[in-house]
């Protein structure tokens, strides 16, 4: 099946993030104590990175601590169900949330009758990266390489059903490669074994990955957004080179 290039950048096109919390808690006067805000992945992510500015400036402006509490794993289900079956908190939710909907079974809530969405904070734009061993400048000499080396080209994520995930998954569909999809518990995980060579491509938040691909730690093949993204004003669109 291919994906015409306007859909994949529709479900691909970044990581939005907002601030959800338990219905039961939402008629309550809040917040009169010290507030969890819980994160579904590890420290150093764009979801994590996002919170910990959203928190910040809760605590400034309530004069009430946020305080951070990372339950990674399950593409963010842990922290969602924690979140359900807790005293009131916060949870930092990402687009990755409405995708276990689907991805997963049996799950012990329900995300739309469970949680009440408060705001949207943050759009997070995704960055197609390879480690500098790749021997590819551009997305088409990405996928040339990935036709002639089926199944030897390891895609890291942050987890099964995240958003990354998915627009990785779409890349295969679309270009026609095997990639093995090789799922982490988050961010930073993944980012160790992509900047050691264990990992050969990634689809991941601009927040985490700017500074290794200044450093050229990483290569950006390209971004997913519709248009090019001010920081990183060389590197084209996913689209380019479909």
């Amino acid at each position: 099946m291919k994906l015409p290039r306007r859909r994949f950048l529709h479900l691909a096109a970044g990581a939005a993030a907002l601030l959800a919390i338990t219905r039961i808690a939402s008629g309550q006067g809040y917040p009169t104590r010290p507030v969890r805000l819980i994160v579904g992945f590890t420290p150093g992510g764009p979801t994590d990175i996002a919170a910990r500015l959203i928190a910040q400036w809760l605590s400034e402006r309530f004069g009430q601590p946020f305080v951070i509490e990372n339950r990674p794993g399950a593409g963010s289900n842990i922290a969602t169900e924690a979140v359900v079956n807790s005293q009131p908190a916060l949870l930092m939710v990402s687009t990755s949330a409405a995708v276990s909907a689907t991805f997963y079974h049996n799950l012990n809530f329900n995300l739309i009758r469970d949680i009440a969405p408060v705001a949207g904070v943050v759009r997070v734009p995704l960055v197609m990266v390879v480690n500098p061993s790749v021997p590819t400048q551009t997305v088409p000499e990405f996928i040339a390489y990935a036709k002639a080396n089926p199944g030897k080209i390891n895609m890291a994520s942050v987890g099964n059903g995240t958003t990354p995930h998915m627009a990785g998954e779409l890349f295969k569909m679309m270009a026609g490669v095997d990639m093995l999809h090789v799922p982490y518990r988050g961010a930073a995980p993944a980012l160790t074994d992509l900047l050691g060579g264990r990992a050969q491509v990634m689809f991941e938040g601009m927040l985490s990955l700017t500074e290794h691909i200044r450093t050229g730690r990483l290569r950006a093949l390209a971004v997913t957004p519709v248009t090019r993204s001010p920081l990183l004003p060389d590197v084209g669109q996913t689209q380019r080179g479909d």
